[in-house]
């Protein structure tokens, strides 16, 4: 070594018979705190042009062990991958990042989460009580726009008695994503809870809700992108207000590192996995190039961002939080 750190022998010594004295002490603490029980407050907020936007939790996603549900990555490529960016390697957590848009003259809730479903664990299921925490009563929503009808997405719209956790709303999807699952002939036992969740959530809405289509501006400044394959009618969505857009994402990406360092690997709860992997690629390029920033609903909180080509895959840029308004 040819930098070395330089103490002065007599200082050092000096500090070190102090703090040796410190640490023999016995005298009694100066303040004493209970341990906390509860983190803060779930929700952030932001300026998008001259709306006003909110991201809730509906609370974190635990897949379990990422070998189970990533595939086409060798056992040594994803733990360097999740090694090298300091993830856990037994265990996938996401994070369920549901936007809420203020306009002035509506507010519009992207995606609803779990709902009462203890599926992955008893994390999930936060949306009213953060959205609570925020200030947003769900009688205020007045439009319900779903990326597609996964459990973890359509699962909030309605309570566990059967009422409307947003009994104002619209409801807004993909009519192939409707029709696909709450069709009984295509459940499979493995996907039941799926096409149960599904119809608990979607029918009783059915005259309630409104089909986009790709490419349409379905509300003011809100525009449809069809992104097959991770279901058969999964949608993003651009929103522009004012002079700044974004994009919504929901599950175009699920993970920041597996699924973008090498984009063509697959998703075990795709329906699709092959032609996941190639919209994941053509919409990321197209998002990349445009520099256009992105909200992903299952990465790290509150999952906004950028997307940059690096490689042969892309590379996540996590946008710091502002505090300011």
């Amino acid at each position: 070594m040819t930098d070395r750190i330089h103490l002065p022998r007599r200082g050092f010594l000096a500090g070190t018979a102090a703090g040796a004295a410190a640490l023999s002490w016995r005298g009694p603490a100066a303040a004493k705190a209970p341990l906390a029980t509860a983190q803060a407050p779930y929700f952030y907020r932001f300026k998008l042009g001259d709306a006003q936007a909110t991201v809730v939790s509906d609370g974190t996603l635990p897949l379990g062990d990422p070998k189970t549900n990533f595939t086409g990555l060798s056992p040594a490529e994803m733990e360097r991958q999740l090694t090298d960016n300091f993830l856990p390697l037994d265990n996938a957590v996401l994070e369920q990042n549901i936007l809420i848009l203020t306009t002035g003259d509506r507010t519009v809730l992207f995606d609803t989460g779990m709902g009462s479903l203890k599926l992955f664990g008893p994390s999930t299921g936060k949306l009213l009580a953060t959205m609570k925490q925020a200030g947003i009563d769900p009688k205020d929503i007045d439009a319900v726009v779903m990326s597609h009808a996964h459990v973890d997405h359509c699962g909030g719209c309605v309570a566990e008695d059967g009422t409307r956790n947003f009994p104002n709303a619209q409801y807004y999807i993909s009519q192939a994503d409707y029709d696909f699952w709450t069709d009984d002939s295509k459940a499979t036992p493995a996907m039941k809870t799926f096409y149960d969740t599904a119809k608990k959530n979607l029918v009783p809405n059915r005259d309630r809700m409104v089909f986009v289509k790709d490419g349409q501006e379905f509300l003011p400044g809100i525009q449809a992108i069809a992104a097959p394959g991770h279901t058969v009618g999964h949608t993003i969505f651009t929103i522009t207000s004012g002079r700044q857009s974004m994009a919504y994402i929901g599950d175009l990406a699920h993970h920041p590192v597996l699924l973008l360092e090498k984009p063509l690997t697959e998703f075990a709860y795709d329906s699709d996995p092959k032609q996941s992997a190639q919209t994941r690629v053509r919409l990321l390029s197209m998002l990349a190039a445009n520099r256009v920033p992105i909200l992903a609903y299952h990465f790290a909180w509150p999952g906004l961002g950028h997307v940059a080509k690096q490689g042969e895959g892309f590379r996540y840029y996590p946008q710091p939080m502002k505090m300011e308004l």
